[in-house]
């Protein structure tokens, strides 16, 4: 389905998710490292972009946090008495520019897919349906909403709590996936007629189809059988489901596409990671985030990179830990190597073990092979860090900036103190406290004249 300007959608994320028993909102319990709500709105956005509200409520705040760019539209439910409240509050919003139809979809369904959308709704506008939803087929229908038919027509839609089998028949295994398609005109005048009269006292988006079906309204189920990408998130075991359900399915997408995986079962990796066919990655790992893998990069077991860029050729060996990081090409990092954000190592470089860094430049061909921090600092191009180099950019109150020339070489158990030069070629001694600059091409060295004393041995009758 193109581009529909009459469609809207709006998607329902304003609840608590009280079975989570988590302080997040529900929706934004992450799957991948990715909030589920975002995988919803990928999924809605293609098909109206900029037209595709949010309805929050609990913990409002933090939504709008995880989601800046999408300021403008919210729309804040300030009570939460029910998914017919929460429609009757969308419409509020947009009826200054109603559109002609309107997806409605629950925020807590992420393995929503783009194309599952785009064919439901491109079906219900093409037929001019007044009423649509996606309806699934389960042998256990838990707590879900229960589809009403009689004679192969739809009838309503019963929430599990009320749910009487003497008044409604036996259960036919059809429930509600909360994923709605509403023609604006036809039933947005129901609204008022929805009431609360049940177990929870709530006003339900469902009672929509009932009401509909009793006026003549064209009202359709989409039955998609069992499709597990459609089942909503409510609790921890049904969101660490998902997870896995969507981990295998980028693993194997990844897998198709040429890159490498071993112990694939062991692999996480994030929906929006890009890697290269070629690439070699050893699990247990994981990769989240906007992370990017060049062709030929090896990433050995045990490591974990987000929003982080691996160049053409690239090692991380095991154990490394990496954000927010820029790996270049040829690079060769751990193992037990850690990269925090703003760390960029040039074409080259060396990062050995016990390493780590942080808003440091490490300098093409240049290394710093072992147990060393590199904070605040820029290395030039072909300089060395011995081991147990420390820069102290740190004063209590402020931080400041190292910087190492080209070619420098830096002995090891040397603390330099920040802000210092460090020049082209320059030689500092092991052990060194550096305070002041090294001149280019000059040695420097800062420590006690060593002595060496007689040893006084005591006599056992003292001892």
């Amino acid at each position: 389905m193109d581009c529909d300007k009459s469609l809207s959608a709006v998607v329902f994320a304003a609840g608590k998710g009280t079975r989570m028993h988590s302080p997040l909102p529900k929706v934004l319990q992450p799957l991948l490292e990715e909030p589920m709500l975002r995988y919803v709105l990928s999924a809605a956005d293609p098909l109206c972009p900029g037209r595709v509200h949010t309805l929050i409520g609990h913990r409002a705040d933090l939504v709008r946090g995880a989601f800046p760019e999408r300021e403008g539209l919210f729309i804040a439910q300030d009570e939460q008495l029910g998914t017919g409240h929460a429609l009757a509050t969308a419409w509020g919003s947009l009826r200054g520019n109603p559109p002609e139809y309107l997806l409605v979809i629950n925020g807590d369904t992420p393995l929503l897919e783009e194309k599952t959308l785009a064919a439901f709704a491109g079906k219900s506008i093409r037929e001019r349906r007044d009423l649509s939803f996606i309806s699934l087929t389960l042998r256990d229908t838990g707590d879900f909403g229960l589809v009403l038919r009689r004679d192969g027509r739809v009838q309503g839609i019963v929430e599990a709590g009320d749910f009487n089998e003497r008044i409604h028949g036996p259960k036919n295994g059809e429930i509600n996936a909360g994923i709605y398609c509403l023609r604006t005109a036809a039933v947005v005048p129901l609204l008022p007629l929805i009431g609360n009269d049940n177990t929870k006292g709530e006003f339900y988006i469902t009672d929509l189809v009932a009401l509909a079906a009793a006026r003549g309204l064209s009202v359709e189920a989409c039955n998609l059988g069992d499709d597990p990408r459609l089942s909503g998130i409510n609790t921890p075991a049904e969101l660490s489901r998902s997870e896995e359900y969507l981990r295998a399915l980028i693993v194997e997408r990844h897998l198709g596409n040429g890159v490498l995986i071993r112990a694939p079962q062991s692999v996480r990796i994030g929906p929006a990671v890009c890697i290269e066919a070629g690439a070699d990655i050893t699990g247990p790992c994981e990769i989240y985030g906007r992370s990017r893998i060049g062709a030929g990069v090896r990433i050995a077991s045990h490591c974990r990179l987000q929003d982080t860029a691996m160049e053409q050729d690239a090692d991380m060996r095991s154990f490394c830990h990496a954000e927010q990081a820029v790996i270049g090409r040829g690079c060769i990092v751990g193992p037990y190597a850690r990269l925090r954000p703003g760390s960029v190592l040039e074409e080259g470089a060396h990062m050995g073990n016990f390493v780590e860094m942080k808003k440091a430049r490490l300098g093409k061909g240049a290394k710093a092979n072992h147990l060393s921090y590199l904070g605040d600092a820029e290395v030039g191009e072909g300089a060395n860090i011995g081991a147990g180099t420390i820069t102290c950019n740190y004063d209590g109150a402020n931080k400041h900036r190292t910087r190492i020339g080209a070619g420098a070489f830096i002995g090891s158990n040397t603390a330099l103190v920040a802000p210092v030069d460090i020049g082209n070629g320059a030689v500092v001694g092991a052990g060194s406290v550096i305070t002041r600059a090294v001149p280019a091409d000059s040695l420097g060295v800062s420590r006690a004249r060593q002595r060496s004393l007689p040893l006084r041995i005591m006599p056992a009758s003292e001892k």
